[in-house]
């Protein structure tokens, strides 16, 4: 018989989908069992789904409540996933699966469930103020990925409610003269009449900075300045084989001068938007650093030139300096906090807020 006592949590990705189930014990929550799936190989999610509930383990009660995070928008019950031709429907998962109550979100959004209940083997501290603002209050969370995600939360009586944002693709806005003419370059070699922030905040930006960078002259002859021309070429083309900002990353780790100062120019940018979004969100709570970047970028990410940036807004500077902020190393934190939702709604009795 389906249980209150144990969560289906998903994270659906246009590559790979990771479903797990998790139990609570009155303390935490505890991954049962996880099964890996590429996702082009089902039809659909509903299939995959039913799959999964029917192969576990014989000893599992089987869930009643779920949540799934998805790439991609949701709106009334409803998901388009980026990168798959998959539409899907709460109501028709619910049926296919025999669940009560299943919630779609999306996969950025989701982490505002699980970021509260974050252990110190998923998050590492990068900003711990003498005073905390307040252990109570909005929280925000932001992450480099392919592109750059933003969320917000708000606590109410029920637990916390998570707003989505779409503050990635706000204009970028030059601080120095170097930042002026990365952003002019940008918008004439990629044909743009705006520039949006995560042009240059993303781990694709961090390509960008890297390629503009390499077209000066004194980059002339510089091993990777073929190999960013050819990223330019393939990065709309979802060219996997090249890793320019990895490579860029690895470079400057070595002692490269170009890249370190590629590299320096995107942290810097970094931190400032991250310091624009905890003052738009007077995330008191807590803003937390988050996407594929993440642990990848953590040496840079806990340097002064991102924390810097991020402090640096003049009269709010005392304000910045009071807010803890985090890193999220987790690669599974998505997973993590869908299962953090699932419970939300059992203990809601499945009410979606």
């Amino acid at each position: 018989m389906p249980s209150p006592r144990t969560f289906l949590a998903g994270d659906l990705g246009g590559t790979k989908t990771l479903l797990a189930l998790y139990s609570w014990d009155e303390k935490q929550l505890k991954q049962q069992h996880r099964r890996r799936y590429l996702s082009n190989q089902w039809t659909s999610l509903e299939p995959m789904l039913s799959h999964f509930i029917a192969h576990l383990p014989g000893e599992m009660e089987q869930p009643n409540n779920g949540c799934i995070a998805v790439a991609g928008s949701v709106r009334h019950g409803e998901a388009r996933i980026t990168n798959l031709p998959w539409s899907l429907k709460e109501k028709d998962l619910c049926s296919a699966t025999g669940l009560k109550h299943l919630e779609l979100i999306n996969d950025f959004g989701v982490l505002i469930y699980g970021l509260p209940f974050l252990n110190d083997a998923q998050q590492v501290e990068l900003q711990r103020p003498q005073q905390h603002l307040s252990a109570q209050g909005p929280i925000a969370v932001l992450g480099a990925g392919t592109g750059l995600g933003m969320a917000r939360g708000l606590p109410t009586k029920d637990g916390m409610v998570a707003l989505p944002s779409e503050g990635g693709h706000r204009e970028f806005a030059p601080r120095s003269e170097c930042e002026w003419q990365l952003c002019e370059w940008l918008k004439a070699d990629l044909q743009l009449e705006r520039l949006s922030l995560e042009r240059v905040v993303s781990g694709t930006g961090l390509g960008h900075v890297a390629r503009w960078r390499l077209q000066h002259s004194d980059a002339d002859g510089h091993p990777l300045r073929g190999l960013a021309d050819a990223w330019r070429h393939g990065a709309n083309d979802h060219c996997d084989h090249l890793d320019l900002p990895a490579l860029a990353s690895q470079a400057a780790s070595e002692g490269d001068s170009i890249l370190q100062e590629a590299l320096q120019l995107w942290l810097a940018a970094y931190g400032s938007a991250a310091g624009d979004l905890a003052l738009q969100e007077l995330c008191v709570g807590g803003l937390w650093v988050g996407g594929g970047t993440a642990a990848k970028q953590l040496q840079g990410l806990r340097s002064s030139t991102f924390l810097e940036a991020f402090r640096n807004k003049g009269r709010f500077r005392p304000f910045l300096e009071q807010l803890p902020v985090m890193a999220v190393i987790d690669p599974e934190v998505g997973l993590f906090s869908a299962a953090c939702r699932a419970h939300m709604l059992a203990e809601q009795g499945g009410t979606l807020t």
